[in-house]
């Protein structure tokens, strides 16, 4: 029996062992950064309704106008209000966005400009739109899930790509750990501590599988070229050769030197429809007019995302005065187009309503996955610990942890919206001041969960975050014209829609917080195993 011990323990881990231990430990060290890059891209499949909900004094026009004609109006109030700029780029409205963003060169236009302004105007009358409150509204959560915020987009981005390449290797390596992972996600046990938290985590992970697969990856393949430089900087050594290139993976054209000979704009909307027709009737994106008013104007036009899967640039040129197609560009190479693809796969912006529905489920899946797991590590260790026998305090560290960011995620969120509806409209910097309330919350979340029990502050921020997300469509009631009972009568239902899915978190957060109220824990002695019994129950219960 000795010798059959002794053997147990010189016996080498298994290959499903070692992908435990790697599953586990790539899933903790990045498991934070991760949960919050998981829900802050799932709610960007809505950024747009989330920055129109926190600009409620935008409304939707009943009929939008054609593209042709908005095209034209804009050009015609950009050439009221910036004709020497040598560049607008226009991007005209689309049902999830009544407005249109328009952003122009600045400066000398013989040198191309030297800066750029931006302004946001009334997709109906092509006019500026006045006393809007200053806001980033959902494109904070956007950027924020991939270069984070408080440095530079640089660092921010290799810190999420870093954390994307440890996702990719927990599932993997949860794949291979896990050899009843699809029986596994039928089965689930309530109240039994550590069993039901991997059922959970077994559950939401499988239900969503191919998906968080494919949305990890093809983050990375969104910023290949800065993970990985080195082949193309050894491919493109010419500068005509990287000019080339980056044209593959941009619509953007350069402005070019004007020629100084004053000669009026073309009409817009005819070449919008001329680009319309190319395309089959397909939507336009964005507008391009370089050197605007110079004989050497040229007008790019784009299409929109929403028609296909690839995010590879479509766009047509035409000759600013005489209004001639120049140039098609409606296909890249092979390579560029691969890349597209996997781009547009990631961002989700061909996605109609149902298919951005799911996208928002599965990925809100994957956002229990990281939490589950995060908390799994802690209960799976805390039912290791003899009666009365105190955690080490990496246990400690984690379950804190764990709170801030899940609890605590939660509720900066909530904050930052509640700081949309109260920051004075006029205040300087408003936009940074909501995000400033964001990080604000968040660092005071963790502040409580560092002074409070560990089940005290998990109840307490998780019941302060069901409060607060239950009384925001209040605060938007009061506040707004546009609330919940207006919205539904006036068949707003981007208002009403978004207040509902406040309501129904709210629902989901109490229920968690009733639940940790109501869980006992067991205390179970600690009882050694014979070494080789030890390595069997790891291998058929991984964690």
């Amino acid at each position: 029996m000795k010798t059959a011990r002794s053997a147990a323990k010189a016996k080498p881990p298994g290959i499903r062992q070692t992908m435990s231990d790697l599953h586990i430990w790539v899933g903790l060290l990045a498991g934070w950064i991760l949960y919050a890059m998981f829900l802050t891209g799932t709610v960007s499949y809505f950024k747009d309704e989330i920055s129109q909900w926190m600009r409620p004094e935008v409304t939707a026009p009943a009929t939008p106008l054609p593209a042709p004609e908005i095209a034209q109006r804009m050009v015609d109030t950009m050439a009221r209000i910036a004709l020497d700029s040598s560049q607008w780029s226009i991007g005209l409205p689309h049902p999830r966005r009544p407005t249109a963003d328009v952003f122009w060169r600045t400066g000398n236009p013989g040198q191309g400009g030297r800066g750029f302004q931006s302004a946001t105007f009334d997709g109906m009358t092509a006019e500026p739109l006045e006393g809007l409150r200053d806001t980033d509204g959902g494109e904070f959560f956007y950027r924020f899930h991939f270069q984070l915020h408080y440095m530079s987009p640089f660092w921010g981005r290799w810190i999420a790509g870093l954390c994307a390449m440890f996702m990719l290797v927990a599932i993997i390596s949860g794949v291979i750990t896990h050899k009843k992972i699809f029986i596994d996600f039928f089965t689930f046990r309530w109240g039994k501590g550590q069993r039901s938290w991997l059922d959970a985590h077994n559950a939401v992970s499988v239900f969503g599988l191919p998906f968080h697969a494919m949305i990890t990856y093809t983050g990375l393949v969104t910023l290949m070229l800065m993970y990985m430089p080195w082949g193309s900087d050894a491919a493109l050594r010419d500068p005509g050769a990287r000019q080339a290139a980056f044209s593959e993976m941009s619509a953007f054209v350069p402005a070019g030197k004007p020629v100084g000979q004053p000669t009026p704009l073309t009409s817009v909307a005819d070449v919008v429809r001329q680009a319309q027709a190319h395309w089959g009737g397909a939507p336009v994106a964005r507008v391009l007019v370089n050197n605007p008013g110079d004989a050497s104007a040229r007008i790019v036009v784009s299409q929109g995302e929403r028609s296909r899967v690839s995010y590879s640039p479509h766009y047509i040129v035409f000759d600013g005065v005489s209004g001639a197609m120049l140039q098609a560009k409606d296909s890249v190479s092979g390579a560029a187009e691969t890349r597209g693809v996997l781009y547009g796969l990631h961002l989700g912006r061909f996605a109609d309503l149902v298919s951005r529905w799911l996208y928002f489920i599965v990925s809100l899946a994957g956002t229990a996955m990281v939490g589950t797991g995060l908390v799994l590590w802690v209960t799976k260790r805390r039912q290791r610990l003899a009666a009365g026998e105190r955690a080490h305090l990496g246990i400690r560290i984690v379950e804190r942890l764990n709170v801030a960011t899940i609890a605590g995620l939660s509720l900066a969120m909530t904050g930052m919206l509640w700081a949309n509806r109260l920051l004075p409209p006029g205040m300087a910097e408003r936009a940074a001041w909501e995000i400033h309330v964001f990080f604000m919350v968040w660092g005071a979340a963790l502040l409580y969960s560092l002074a409070r029990p560990v089940k005290r502050a998990w109840i307490e921020l998780l019941w302060a975050s069901a409060g607060l997300l239950a009384l925001t469509p209040v605060l938007n009631a009061l506040t707004t014209s546009r609330g919940l009972p207006g919205s539904l009568l006036a068949g707003d239902w981007t208002f009403a829609v978004f207040d509902l899915m406040l309501l129904a978190f709210a629902v989901l957060h109490a229920a968690i917080a009733r639940r940790v109220t109501r869980h006992k824990p067991s205390a179970k002695p600690a009882r050694r195993k014979p070494a080789a019994d030890a390595a069997r129950d790891t291998l058929e219960r991984p964690a």
